[in-house]
This record gives structure tokens, C-alpha cells and sequence, in this order.
């Protein structure tokens, strides 16, 4: 039981890392006192937390509700507040195990709370919008050097000058741009929406921030520098679930002939003609007229324009267009469904998965990195970090390389004036990425290492810097953190005063059950005699079932099993009758049979005997012994409640909890 509990207990802890709900703690005017405990306050935000996430949609707010609720947050506070009041929160294996929770959420908390959360509200909202924009790309080329990357950006910067004094976007972009594309749409790539390919985010931020009609840039992506133009935004097409009919125009074919049959079947279907049919039929697009024309969901940008455009401009499902032509040839497109942009709980899961993919999101976690540390005031201190390197011999970057065992207490560097880091602490760092260090061997000289392990360094402690200041920056998890302590500190206390004294305490248990043992009784039993029969007998099966009725279990083993193999098995039980099936469709008397079930797999029909109709009695304390210890627990743990409640004062404002009830 008290395993059982305890895995509850921890897989509880966890789910409240999972879930993760935002609540706002308000000003203290703002968040009366609900009540108190022992004249602990227990705010009206804290309650309310707790009461929504835990009843989640059936939080009705009515005043039943919250007076059940209420009761069971109380007890809960008086058991925190005994097991504080027992030094609990003062073991160091309790407190250890609280860090490791700490740690834990924190580790995810800050990526999720500075990163991940801004990014996807940032993609939900470029999402809502689609837009038209223009190009030239300026390449640089892969591993370029600084001095090659300067001259790609003045370049841009050039071209920029060019269009600012007047040039036509359209003619330098086939003139300049990099973007083969840009010889034929003359750098206009048309209407785009989030998210943008890997590597272009920041075309992507411009994209949606800029305004319309300005020129910006240069942009640096994966691709090179990018001068952008944005023409025009319009709401998100979303997507659409289209079919369509294609007469194909081969090069040299005389269109007018296509033209007229494409026109042909477009009347056809006005005059109400199957549109599934007559692309099985007549479409020549081989990999959909077998589906009816199908061609599934699609979004901007899949199609030519000009189908594109047909196919968003239908207003109806089962809407049709007219005869639309693209390279491919001639198309009629049936808009089956269209899918706009779906609410933000429904897309967040998407839109996660896919920024966690994208490049954006390691930017993101650079610049959060840089803003700690300007917002902690970092504090380097080069002159330590510089006799560091020269002390490295050529050991440093192989596996003989070692910590030295009196690490050096000169400071490194420090954020505010609370947080310093010692060259000893950047020893321990460079013992734990051994591998790292012993990879850089292979390229990189004593220097370089030592800069790019000081800055991986710098940076994770920047990190564990902020972690310190969550409880301060975030109420939200703050509120975790008191959760996941309460909760450590309850299961403590119950455990030692209520699960393990019911276990361990045989003389109260014993008192307890013959007390309450009226509780303990069998339901209506039968002594049983259970046959497996073998399939081999099952063409007599009607001969047997007459003979296991009237015979004892030793007459029907001497009648079937004379052979090597036996073709019955028996076993006897006291079975219950409200737990096995079989005696609902059988009489409850001495001598009744259940019906023959059988059983392939083991080549046996299972039937079921009454030999004798028990009397009804008590379980013995062995045999209820789980139920005894789980009813005793219960006991032991309202004693524990009511006790408390003598113990510790408790006082309930009336007038904040009316407040709290809407129906």
C-alpha cells in the first residue's frame, strides 16, 4: 500500500510539471486572504488556482462546489502546516529530493517561458495573415570568410542606395539578384505565409513587421543578404480541399480543340453532371482521376496562381469553377471543404513541433542567453581567463589533461553582485565536457578551445543564473514550486502517521477489524468444482455434462482419464457469486453446471460445478487484510484531521469566499 501511495504521490508531482497552468498572482490589495491556518494567509488566487486546475471543466464556481472544496484545501493546509511544525521541510534527503524537482522544471520552464511560448504566439499571429513580397538575394557563399561576407553586405547595401535613389526594383532584381527565379518573376515571389523555410526567419520577421510599400534590408538568412519589399497582406487563405478535371495541352496541340471539350464538360456539369464521374472519366491528371478528381488539401503557393486563385475564389463547398488555364492545360476544380486557421489551443501543438525544427528557435535561445547577462550586469574579468590559456599545455585537448586538485578561487566573472564564478568552477566545467575538449583536438588550437568552452561556459551559467530568479520573475511558478513542497511534505506526514502506523500497527488493526468487521463479509459463496474438458470429447460433450452432474470429481477422473493424456482436469474453489459470470445463467443450487465455454487456444471447455451453497459469514482478518489496512487508513487519517483541526486554529473569511460563487 505504501509503494502504491507513493508512486501516486510522485506521479501526481509530475503531472504538474505537465501541466504547467498560468495563474496571476495580484497585487496584495488585490488578493484577499481566504483564510488561515494558524494565522498562515492562504490567498483567494491561490485557492482559486488549485480548485480550477484541479476540477477543470466541471469548476462551476457554485457554492456546493467550493464549500466541498474548500473543506479538503483546509485539511490539506493542516496536514502542511503539522509537518512543517515536525521540521519536515528541514531533512536533507526531503530537500534534496524538492531540488532535484526544481531542477527538474526549470531546466524546461525558462526555454518554454522566454522561447517556445513567445515564438509560437509569434508564428500563430504571421499565420493569421498571408503576404506579397519581393526580393534580391545577395548569396554568400558557404564558410565564407569576414572579409568575403563584407563584401556580399556591400553589395546589398549598394543596391539598397540604388533603390532608395530611385532604380526599379523589378530590374535590379533581374540585374543583381541571386534568386534564379528572379529572371522570370523578376524577384516578386508573390503571397507567402508563416511559417517561412528553415534558415529565413528573419525575411520572415521583416516580412510581417515592415511596412507596406517600405524597402528593408539588408536581411542576413542561411541564403545571403535579402533586400525586401512588401507589397500587400491579406487574410490567410488557409487551406483547401479541391478536385478538378485537367485537359492536358501538349506543346504544338491546337489549344482551341482542348478549349472546346474543357467547355463541353463545363456545361455538362452545370446541367448537373456528376463531377466524380466525369474525372474518372475524362481528367487526364493520372494521379487523381482515379479518385474522382481528388487532389487533397493544399495551401498557397502549391499550384500555379492562376489555379490557386480559382480554386480560394470558390465561395461554397461543391462549388465548381470555370475552365481555367495553367501550363498543364485546361482545369475545372470543385472546392470540396476548406480548413482556415484554427484556434490557438488547436494549432499550438503544430506549431510548436515545427519551430522547434527551425533554426528560429536556437536564435531565440542565443538572444534570451545575451539579455541575461545584460540584465544581471554581467561582470568579465578577460585578465584571469587570459592567464588561464597560458597555462595550458599541449595535454589540454587529450584525455591526460586533469583538474587540478586545490582549484584557483580567482574570479571569473559575476552577474550582480550576489552570483561569482571562480576559475574553480570552470575546472568543473571542463572536467564535465571532457568529450567536447578532447573532440576540439582535431581542429582547433589551445586558444580557440579554451574561448569557445569559456563562452559554452558563460553561457549555461547565465542559464542556471536565471533558474535562481524564476520564483521572483514568475508567480506562476512559484505557485509550482509551493506545490511540489506541500506535496513532499503531505506525503511525508501521512506516511509516517498514517500509512505506516496502519501497516505496522497490529494491535490497532486488530482492535479496528473486530470493531468494524460487521463490514468484512463474504457475498453469497458456493464451494465449486471447476472441469476443463478436453475438445476431444466434444462430440460427447451432452454424456459428459450428465455425468459431471451426478458424480463426485474422483468418480468423473476414474471414468475419462484411463489414458496417458487426461482428458479432465479438476480443481476445487469457494467462489463468490457476484464475481463470476457463469451463475447468472445458472441455478444457485448443489448440483447445477454453468454453461461450456470453451477455450481454443488451450483446446478445453471450462464448466463449472456447485458442490455445496456456503453460509454466509465474516472474512477472516487475513482474508480482508487489504481492505482492513486501506478502511484503517482512512480512519487513522480523519482521527489525524480532526486532531488538527483542535490543534491549529483555523479562520475563513465569509466574505471573499461569497465572492468566489457564480451560480
Amino acid at each position: 500500500m505504501i509503494n502504491t501511495m507513493k508512486m501516486i504521490q510522485r506521479l501526481l508531482l509530475l503531472a504538474v510539471v505537465a501541466c504547467c497552468l498560468p495563474w496571476a498572482v495580484q497585487g496584495q490589495e488585490e488578493d484577499p486572504v481566504l483564510f488561515t491556518v494558524e494565522d498562515k494567509p492562504v490567498h483567494e488566487s491561490e485557492f482559486v488556482y488549485i480548485y480550477s486546475k484541479t476540477n477543470g471543466k466541471n469548476a462551476t464556481f457554485s457554492r456546493k462546489s467550493l464549500e466541498e472544496y474548500l473543506d479538503l484545501y483546509v485539511k490539506f493546509k493542516l496536514k502542511v502546516q503539522k509537518a512543517k511544525e515536525m521540521q519536515l521541510d528541514t531533512i536533507p534527503q526531503l530537500k534534496q529530493e524538492l531540488e532535484g524537482y526544481r531542477r527538474q522544471l526549470a531546466d524546461s520552464y525558462l526555454i518554454d517561458k522566454e522561447v517556445t511560448e513567445k515564438l509560437i504566439r509569434e508564428a500563430y499571429e504571421h499565420a493569421q495573415q498571408d503576404v506579397d513580397i519581393s526580393h534580391i538575394l545577395f548569396s554568400v557563399p558557404e564558410n565564407a570568410s569576414d572579409e568575403e561576407e563584407k563584401a556580399v553586405y556591400e553589395k546589398a547595401l549598394a543596391a539598397k542606395k540604388r533603390l532608395e535613389e530611385g532604380a526599379d526594383f523589378a530590374a535590379l532584381a533581374k540585374e543583381l539578384s541571386d534568386d534564379k527565379s528572379a529572371e522570370r518573376n523578376e524577384g516578386h515571389i508573390g503571397f507567402v505565409t508563416a511559417l517561412f523555410p528553415n534558415g529565413f526567419y528573419q525575411l520572415e520577421k521583416a516580412a510581417y513587421e515592415a511596412k507596406v510599400g517600405t524597402l528593408t534590408g539588408p536581411l542576413r538568412t542561411d541564403a545571403g543578404y535579402h533586400l525586401l519589399m512588401v507589397h500587400s497582406r491579406r487574410p490567410a487563405r488557409g487551406e483547401l480541399e479541391a478536385a478538378h478535371i485537367l485537359l492536358r495541352t501538349e506543346e504544338g496541340e491546337d489549344d482551341a480543340k482542348v478549349k472546346a471539350r474543357i467547355d463541353s464538360i463545363y456545361q455538362a456539369l452545370k446541367g448537373g453532371a456528376d463531377f466524380e464521374q466525369l474525372a474518372r472519366e475524362l481528367s487526364e491528371d493520372g494521379r487523381s482521376a482515379g479518385k474522382g478528381g481528388k487532389i487533397g488539401f493544399f495551401g498557397i503557393n502549391t499550384y500555379a496562381s492562376d489555379f490557386e486563385n480559382a480554386a480560394f475564389g470558390l465561395e461554397e463547398d461543391g462549388d465548381f469553377s470555370e475552365p481555367v488555364k495553367t501550363r498543364a492545360g485546361w482545369h475545372i476544380i470543385q472546392r470540396i471543404s476548406r480548413r482556415d486557421i484554427q484556434p490557438y489551443n488547436i494549432e499550438k501543438g503544430r506549431l510548436e513541433n515545427e519551430i522547434k525544427k527551425d533554426n528560429r528557435f536556437e536564435q531565440a535561445k542565443a538572444a534570451m542567453v545575451e539579455r541575461i547577462k545584460k540584465d544581471a550586469g554581467l561582470k568579465e574579468y578577460p585578465e584571469v581567463l587570459e592567464s588561464f590559456k597560458q597555462s595550458l599545455t599541449d595535454t589540454f585537448l587529450t584525455f591526460r589533461w586533469r583538474v587540478p586538485e586545490e582549484k584557483p578561487e580567482d574570479l571569473l566573472f559575476e552577474f550582480g553582485a550576489d552570483y561569482p564564478v571562480t576559475l574553480g568552477d570552470f575546472y568543473d566545467f571542463l572536467d564535465r565536457s571532457s568529450r567536447k575538449r578532447i573532440r576540439m583536438g582535431r581542429n582547433k588550437d589551445l586558444a580557440e578551445a579554451a574561448d569557445e568552452l569559456y563562452l559554452d561556459f558563460l553561457n549555461e551559467t547565465a542559464m542556471r543564473y536565471e533558474e535562481k530568479q524564476l520564483e521572483k520573475k514568475y508567480p506562476d511558478f512559484r505557485a509550482l514550486m509551493r506545490e511540489y513542497e506541500e506535496g513532499i511534505l503531505l506525503f511525508e506526514a501521512t506516511k509516517m502517521l498514517v500509512w505506516d502506523k496502519a501497516s505496522q500497527d497490529t494491535v490497532g488493526l486488530e482492535k479496528f477489524y473486530e470493531i468494524a468487521k460487521g463490514q468484512y463479509r463474504w457475498g453469497p459463496r458456493a464451494e465449486t468444482s471447476i472441469y476443463r474438458v478436453s475438445t476431444d470429447l466434444r462430440d460427447q460433450m451432452d454424456e459428459v455434462r450428465a455425468f459431471l452432474s451426478t458424480h463426485s470429481p474422483q468418480e468423473v477422473m476414474e471414468k475419462y482419464n484411463t489414458g496417458e493424456v487426461p482428458l479432465v482436469r479438476h480443481e476445487m474453489k469457494k467462489l463468490e457469486k457476484n464475481l463470476y459470470p457463469e451463475f447468472k445463467n445458472m441455478e444457485w443450487e448443489e448440483g447445477a453446471l454453468s454453461q461450456s465455454e470453451e477455450n481454443p487456444r488451450a483446446r478445453t471447455f471450462r464448466i463449472i460445478k456447485i458442490e455445496k451453497i456456503l453460509e454466509p459469514t465474516y472474512k477472516t482478518m487475513e482474508e480482508a487484510r487489504g481492505y482492513i489496512v486501506a478502511d484503517y487508513q482512512d480512519y487513522l487519517e480523519d482521527k489525524w484531521v480532526e486532531g488538527l483541526r483542535e490543534e491549529y486554529e483555523v479562520e475563513i473569511n465569509d466574505k471573499v469566499f461569497e465572492s468566489l460563487i457564480k451560480e
